[in-house]
């Protein structure tokens, strides 16, 4: 290993570093940060898991109500408000999703969670109650369970309503089941394929077209209530008989969860599927092209615990291969800009960046940093002015500033992910994001990226020395020629830029 473990463990396996925070000492402080990360509530649901059910709950009983107030303008009006205050709880999520990672000590557990709900990939561009149940499935389906065994996670993601949405399992029903006659519905086989080839064993791993319709069969009766959508099972959608997925049997003449429970876990431990997700892991954190040696391990630990994750994360940090050839790996988008803030994010607390962005998202979303007219105009009150136009003039200006911050804080947030090409909860395809180092490494992204670190350096650190942040932001990954080339540049604002633009900041 050319790097110092602590250097190899925060940007590799963590968010990169950020001023006044240790980085990983061990492999057991990493998988440490796995333990810590499942027990703690996520931050990006402001009223909970609970609370984001009575949500979801309420925007069905809206859009039942709307769906039955005939057509006009006042209903497409009332779609309108809808719409808009549904997504400014998705921007709200999706703010708070982005700042959890820049500030939490437990990177190596977000990472993590960023690789599962990018594995288990829903989008919330499916509907409008995806927008609140998108944020949902993460927090209840994906966090708590990484750190368990497979099995539980690809039961809690496959039975989530918003996998059931996404991929139309809501919408499939047995060709000969009573439910699906009736109803002049079929089979939908869109969860059936996704959960052989991406979620378990892999493409060419060796399931045919037909082992894909059965497992759609033995799926059938898993549903949602569109009402609440609560998760259930239905037996009068569910087809009848026998299904047999890669030689084994599911299903009888009477249909029961247990035939797709069993079918879940017996992928969940078939050796294709520790093959194939242990290689994916290995691609995500490690190289486009890991150790073979590497994955083998992995899949041996999988094999050897029933798919216990921490065996097989701790497997991956055991070898090796973990810890060599740095530079491997293209940031994403989303790494990027987090890492970026968390390079800039100095001071006590939640620290400069932190504190910035948290209140200029709850400005967006019309929450109490929006401060109201009366509001400036007592501040130019109290500042000694007495007449109108002084208030006026207050007004004026504090909007104005407040405008610009706001516009600041998009721009370095989502309005980034989004121009780089991540946005937050709305992969392209079922497959997720592209792993591959050429997708994201280009003159287009790099562009990107560095109007990026302009930005940012124009509002925060600009003061800072850049070769000390140089030494602060990459340690001993820094090479000579970037040392150089900082050091010699005409300003701070260009050295700084320098730092977040050089390759060892957009690798890992």
């Amino acid at each position: 290993m050319s790097l110092s473990f602590p250097t190899v463990a925060a940007i590799r396996f963590g968010y990169g570093f950020r001023p006044g925070e240790a980085p990983p000492q061990s492999k057991e402080q990493l998988l440490g940060q796995v333990t810590i990360g499942v027990r703690g509530a996520p931050s990006f649901l402001a009223d909970g898991i609970a609370g984001r059910h009575q949500q979801i709950i309420h925007l069905q009983d809206e859009l039942r109500q709307l769906r039955q107030s005939g057509d006009g303008q006042a209903r497409r009006d009332r779609r309108k408000v809808i719409q808009k205050r549904v997504q400014r709880v998705f921007q709200r999520d999706a703010n708070a999703r982005m700042m959890q990672a820049v500030l939490s000590p437990n990177c190596f557990y977000e990472r993590l969670a960023a690789f599962w709900t990018d594995h288990f990939s829903t989008s919330a561009n499916k509907s409008l109650p995806m927008r609140l149940i998108v944020p949902l499935y993460e927090a209840e389906a994906i966090r708590p369970h990484l750190g368990g065994s497979f099995r539980d996670l690809l039961r809690k993601a496959t039975a989530h309503p918003a996998m059931l949405v996404y991929l139309d399992q809501a919408q499939s029903r047995g060709p000969t089941s009573p439910g699906g006659m009736k109803q002049k519905k079929g089979l939908n086989e869109n969860l059936g394929r996704e959960l052989l080839e991406l979620h378990t064993l892999g493409a060419g791993s060796g399931y045919t077209q037909a082992d894909v319709r059965a497992a759609a069969m033995v799926l059938t009766g898993l549903t949602i209530d569109r009402q609440d959508m609560a998760v259930g099972f239905r037996p009068g959608i569910s087809e009848p008989g026998e299904h047999r997925v890669l030689g084994l049997s599911y299903g009888g003449a009477k249909r029961s969860p247990k035939d797709y429970l069993a079918l879940l876990d017996d992928l969940a431990v078939h050796p294709k599927t520790a093959e194939h997700i242990s290689r994916k892991l290995a691609v995500h954190f490690v190289s486009d092209q890991p150790s073979g040696e590497m994955v083998v391990a992995m899949a041996d630990a999988w094999k050897k615990t029933d798919g216990d994750l921490m065996a097989v994360y701790g497997a991956m940090l055991d070898h090796p291969a973990a810890w060599r050839d740095e530079g491997a790996k293209a940031r994403q988008p989303f790494d990027y800009v987090v890492a970026g803030m968390r390079a800039l994010n100095a001071g006590s607390g939640d620290g400069t960046v932190g504190e910035f962005m948290q209140a200029h998202q709850d400005a967006s979303d019309g929450g109490d940093a929006a401060m109201p007219p009366q509001a400036m105009a007592g501040q130019a009150s109290a500042m000694g002015g007495d007449t109108g136009m002084m208030a006026s003039d207050a007004e004026d200006e504090a909007a104005s500033k407040r405008r610009k911050a706001l516009q600041t804080a998009r721009a370095l947030g989502q309005g980034a992910l989004r121009r780089m090409g991540q946005p937050t909860w709305l992969p392209p395809s079922p497959a997720g994001f592209e792993e591959n180092f050429s997708t994201w490494i280009t003159g287009g992204q790099l562009a990107e990226r560095l109007a990026w670190a302009r930005r940012a350096f124009a509002h925060f650190g600009k003061d800072q020395d850049p070769r000390e942040f140089l030494r602060a932001t990459l340690a001993d990954a820094a090479r000579d020629e970037t040392i150089r080339v900082v050091a010699q540049a005409p300003n701070k604002i260009t050295g700084l830029t320098l730092v977040l633009a050089s390759p060892e900041f957009n690798r890992r």
